[in-house]
């Protein structure tokens, strides 16, 4: 019997192509736009830290700055890593449709298209989210312009970037350029955590639904005919074993590949998310123990969102893949291993060993993905911000 494949990442693909980053398409064209979106980075926290050399440096301003400017070298950190491990993604994301397109059982194909399903769930939510945070920051950023068009008045209003930034021109006159400088960088910034986060994650899903597979494997292999004294079932039951461990050995195999791809990452990442969470937490402060304005609210309130939402994904991810690696171990425990004969209890036996040391994903061996993990990561955002309000 014939099944229809499932278009893997199909929706990931338009996004990563929209930054450069699709790793099956890198032709001249996506190698300019990797560079340019690389220097629209690059340039935007450039400009946004030149501030320092025509500003008085009191505490207030370099935590308004670094506010800003440590969320944007967390897309720049994602950026770099994903185009210098452009290839190896490439090769992981070839070694998971193989072993895909190598099934051919009608439930385990169900398996499958039920992760996919998930896979798009969190890209089109992701993507969603994305959408809406470009838009609140467009709006924030050409809100008195906005206003111009909209309720006109005689008097000139005064207009002003959300973002704080230096460009060494007349503010007044090139006034529009800089803040179409700063609204492209958001802009692609936005669409690269979103393609690369939701990518990543897809992976992470599909990895899940090869644990998934192990589970189901296990339990069509040992049932309740292998029971009766059939040397073929005996046979059957053993292959279905084999097969089982060995897609459950893929999914590990895959998911530490990517991870330890991606390991640095990660660790700059981390630092990176609690400094700009601590840092805009403290934003929101000030900004509403003094004169309170919305308009100001809109950048440190977007990247506190974006930061506990990034975190909390990652960590998610961590803890399906934990869980579903139990599950293959659970799934074993509940089978009616004590019934079958005594020689593939031995191998029974042997499975269940390996429970014994739990398969997680490791950070730097200092960070464990887990819901435990992003509780930790939100409490040391909320201390450090604590000791910033101590000193201020």
């Amino acid at each position: 019997m014939k099944y229809k494949r499932v278009q893997y990442f199909n929706l990931n693909r338009i996004l990563l192509l929209t930054v450069g980053l699709w790793p099956n398409y890198q032709s001249r064209v996506a190698q300019f736009q990797y560079i340019l979106c690389f220097s629209i980075f690059v340039t935007s926290i450039l400009f946004q830290c030149a501030t320092f050399l025509t500003s008085r440096c009191t505490l207030d301003f370099v935590i308004h700055i670094f506010s800003s400017t440590f969320f944007s070298a967390v897309i720049l950190t994602i950026y770099i890593s994903f185009g210098v491990n452009i290839k190896v993604v490439k090769d992981l994301l070839a070694q998971l449709y193989n072993i895909y397109n190598q099934l051919n059982d009608v439930n385990e194909y169900a398996i499958v298209e039920k992760y996919n399903y998930y896979a798009k769930c969190y890209t089109i939510g992701l993507t969603t989210l994305g959408v809406c945070s470009t838009f609140t920051i467009l709006v924030g950023q050409y809100w008195s312009y906005i206003l111009d068009m909209v309720v006109p008045i005689n008097e000139s209003r005064t207009h002003n970037m959300l973002f704080t930034a230096e460009y060494f021109i007349d503010q007044d006159r090139y006034l529009v350029l800089s803040m179409l400088h700063m609204s492209v960088a958001w802009c692609v910034g936005i669409m690269t955590m979103v393609a690369t986060g939701a990518t990543l994650i897809a992976y992470f899903e599909y990895t899940c639904g090869m644990f998934k597979i192990a589970s189901y494997r296990i339990e069509q292999a040992v049932n309740i005919d292998v029971l009766k004294n059939n040397n073929l079932k005996e046979i059957l039951t053993f292959k279905g074993i084999i097969c089982a461990v060995n897609i459950q050995r893929k999914a590990m195999k895959l998911s530490t590949q990517l991870l330890s791809r991606f390991e640095i990452m990660f660790l700059f990442l981390i630092i990176f998310h609690v400094s700009s969470m601590s840092l805009n937490l403290f934003r929101i402060f000030q900004i509403t123990s003094s004169k309170f304005d919305i308009r100001k609210l809109i950048l440190p309130v977007t990247c506190v969102t974006a930061n506990v939402i990034y975190m909390f994904l990652s960590n998610n991810v961590g803890q399906r893949i934990t869980d579903h690696n139990n599950e293959v171990y659970a799934t074993v425990y509940n089978v009616q291993w004590y019934l079958a004969p005594l020689h593939i209890q031995k191998m029974l036996l042997f499975l269940l060993q390996r429970a014994a040391s739990d398969f997680s994903l490791r950070v730097g061996g200092l960070f464990i993905a887990s819901f435990e993990c992003f509780a930790t990561l939100v409490k040391a955002s909320v201390s450090y911000f604590t000791v910033i309000y101590s000193t201020w």
